[in-house]
């Protein structure tokens, strides 16, 4: 039986060789914005969310043909935000996936230009003809970027992050979860939704695919917060325990690391039940969710 890594490894290969296809490098000086947006997206990763989006696709019939302008706009915009957090005023890192950071690479305003390429690239991508029909392209626009934005996406996300790392006595876990909600798991839950979107799946059934994404969202988050503290800095491909020094709250500062285990574990269940209105068809979603909290990197 093929492993959730093989399957995983296997994807991001198919993935990452049409990505070429999506960012073509003229001559033009202006060019090097698109360079940098190449640089960071094609630098690795797991492709998690694109695979997300393939899986959730496939059972309501979607093939990877259908879902990939989708899953590549997701890992666009998902990679912008990893440009953004890596610079000198919020993450200061100079490491991505063991290489160096886009503003290192380039220089920090070509990485500011790149990050905001890929947001609204991400949006062109989604709104042209080939990704799906008309009504189907507007709900999946308003969804990402719902999911990206201020108010209860991504980007509220990461300004309560840096918002709780100076005021510490008042992390909670209703706060870290509020957070983990934003900042991680509304992309997470935008990707398991995607595919039943484009599946034109039942309310039923997209509803327990959210219940999935926010099971396997929180406890993907409290894996990196572990792996923050006890992981192989060159497997995990960035400097660790940076959490610690910057004052961030997280799963490990507020319980630590014994019951942050257990904690993803328990998410992690919950996610595989939400999974049984799918019986047989949704195994590879299982395998993924056990998958999520024994990765190494």
């Amino acid at each position: 039986m093929t492993t959730i890594k093989e399957l995983l490894t296997n994807y991001a290969a198919e993935f990452n060789a049409r990505l070429n296809e999506f960012f073509p490098i003229s001559t033009l000086p202006e060019s090097r914005v698109v360079e940098a947006m190449k640089y960071s997206i094609t630098n690795g990763g797991k492709r998690l969310r694109p695979f997300l989006v393939n899986e959730t696709g496939k059972l309501f019939g979607q093939s990877f043909e259908k879902t990939l302008r989708t899953a590549v706009a997701l890992e666009c915009l998902h990679t912008y935000s990893l440009i953004h957090d890596d610079l000198p005023a919020m993450d200061n890192d100079d490491l991505r996936r063991g290489k160096p950071t886009c503003h290192k690479a380039f220089d920090e305003a070509t990485a500011i230009l790149a990050g905001d390429g890929l947001l609204t690239y991400s949006f062109e991508i989604l709104s042209d003809e080939r990704t799906a029909a008309p009504a189907t392209r507007n709900e999946l626009i308003s969804l990402l970027a719902q999911g990206a934005g201020a108010f209860s996406g991504m980007v509220a996300g990461q300004m309560l992050d840096l918002y709780v790392a100076e005021h510490s006595k008042e992390n909670t876990e209703h706060l870290i979860k509020h957070i983990e909600e934003m900042k991680t798991g509304r992309l997470i839950t935008f990707a398991c939704e995607a595919g039943a979107v484009l599946g034109q799946a039942t309310p039923a059934e997209r509803q327990k695919l959210k219940e999935y994404s926010r099971g396997i969202g929180i406890a993907f988050q409290i894996a990196d917060d572990i792996l923050d503290v006890e992981g192989n800095e060159a497997m995990v491909g960035k400097k660790l325990n940076k959490d610690e020094e910057q004052g961030k709250a997280t799963f490990v500062s507020l319980y630590g690391l014994e019951k942050a285990k257990q904690l993803a574990k328990e998410y992690i269940e919950k996610a595989k039940d939400a999974l049984a209105i799918f019986g047989t068809s949704g195994h590879t979603l299982h395998q993924l969710a056990d998958y999520i909290i024994t990765r190494q990197k």
